[in-house]
């Protein structure tokens, strides 16, 4: 029996860290046969049967999301609890190990579209932006190979959102800031959720700024 092919588009931010494993995922689609492509710019979302919304950090216009049988928003919450913005990053904050990752449907209010998919991302509480990002984007591209194999099917089996909706708000670079008079024990997980490169943690102290980066020392790993 001949097997659905698809037309899919990945849409992110050009510069979310999510990319290289989004674009490992095209790849991967296109060797099962699909038509599969990763984008930064919404203007450039083709009509087709699915696009991806993974990364964002700006809602996609109405004109666009129709040009797809499907929008699938990659959200990692459990719905209807913690939408909006950083997720990941809000929950690590948190000191939760266990952080739902979910697939719903793009809709007029943010993350609030019916839900077809949800797994668990499992932490132990000692990653390093770089060890959970590489867990979390290899628990997104199996959700998404997922959602891809049951479809169409799986366009029917949506679950509503229900509970009392939570939202995060949009985290900037001015939220890594720790306090010196702090233990790091105490800052631990602002640590775990800076980027050395793009956004470190940092501090004031004697009216000067000092920026902070932290690396895990792997001969001290087990």
């Amino acid at each position: 029996m001949r097997k659905n092919r698809f037309h899919i588009t990945i849409l992110s931010d050009k510069n979310s860290w999510k990319n290289p494993h989004l674009q490992a995922l095209a790849t991967s689609l296109k060797k099962k046969g699909h038509t599969a492509n990763l984008i930064h710019y919404p203007k450039k979302v083709k009509r087709g049967d699915i696009l991806f919304l993974i990364g964002l950090t700006k809602l996609i216009p109405p004109e666009i999301l129709g040009r797809n049988r499907h929008n699938i928003v990659v959200h990692e919450s459990a719905l209807p609890k913690g939408r909006g913005w950083s997720p990941l990053s809000w929950q690590i904050l948190e000191g939760r190990n266990k952080i739902p990752i979910s697939l719903c449907e793009a809709a007029n209010k943010v993350d609030s579209g019916v839900v077809y998919l949800r797994k668990t991302l499992k932490l132990k509480g000692h990653e390093l932006a770089p060890e959970w990002r590489l867990i979390a984007g290899n628990k997104i591209v199996s959700l998404v190979h997922q959602f891809v194999k049951q479809f169409p099917r799986i366009g029917k089996k949506g679950q509503i959102q229900k509970g009392k909706a939570t939202y995060y708000k949009r985290r900037t670079p001015e939220d890594l800031e720790l306090n010196p008079r702090k233990s790091l024990a105490s800052q631990f997980p602002m640590l775990r959720i800076a980027d050395n490169e793009r956004y470190p943690a940092f501090f004031k102290w004697r009216k000067r700024r000092y920026r902070l980066k932290v690396e895990r020392e792997e001969r001290f790993s087990s």
